[in-house]
């Protein structure tokens, strides 16, 4: 019988837009905001904006806008988030940004990729990754899978250990604060077995569709997103 890892935590959550200028106008639009700097991943040749959600429920939390980097060379391997598959590239360019996925801050990536493995969820592998940052150099490992799937329909998030800096340390204060995250699923049995293995905490898991659904206080008033 597994045991249950320490404590992790809601890191970020992805938005997926077909370029980083729709998902500015997107969060300009929605959520009152624009978003902050962020920067180029060469790993997997995308790059980003960010923009600080956190509050006492979340800690660290943050809000990223991601797109495949026109500007880069194609990485030799699939995209984190399934960014290369064509339904989701198709929904993207059709119907704008979406939320597509969640990433979970963990002390130990590796222990935590095991105790998903202990469940018969291949996670991938650990990847080290790296990028410039005004702070710096950001480094964290990530899981990512050789085929850049999300597993349960991105309702299983991917697990980052951050290194020495967390980025949303530095980052302003958006007025934009993440109030709940709740997921849905067929099989809710399979996800409450997998966030127990790897101690998540924050998050609701109710029987239906596979779906996000993040609830944000904003300037504007509530503001629910859906994937």
């Amino acid at each position: 019988m597994h045991t249950a890892l320490p404590a992790a935590q809601v890191d970020h959550l992805v938005m997926i837009s077909a370029t980083l200028d729709e998902g500015v106008q997107w969060c300009e639009a929605t959520l009152g905001r624009t978003p902050g700097p962020g920067g180029q991943h060469a790993l997997m040749g995308t790059h980003n904006r960010l923009f600080r959600i956190a509050s006492k429920r979340y800690p660290l939390s943050y809000f990223e806008l991601i797109a495949i980097d026109p500007q880069a060379s194609a990485p030799g391997r699939a995209r984190w988030f399934d960014m290369d598959d064509p339904a989701l590239r198709e929904l993207v360019a059709g119907s704008g940004p979406q939320l597509a996925h969640f990433v979970v801050r963990v002390p130990d990536a590796r222990a935590a990729l095991a105790a998903l493995g202990d469940l018969g969820l291949n996670g991938g592998e650990v990847l080290q990754a790296s990028r410039q940052a005004p702070q710096g150099l950001l480094q964290w490992q990530i899981t990512v899978r050789a085929d850049g799937r999300r597993l349960l329909h991105g309702t299983l998030p991917t697990l980052i250990q951050w290194g020495h800096t967390h980025p949303a340390q530095t980052m302003a204060d958006s007025g934009i604060s993440l109030q709940s995250l709740t997921v849905t699923h067929p099989q809710p049995d399979v996800l409450q077995a997998a966030y127990k293995a790897i101690g998540l905490e924050g998050v609701h898991v109710l029987r239906g569709p596979a779906r996000l659904s993040a609830r944000l206080h904003t300037a504007r008033g509530p503001v629910e997103l859906r994937s």
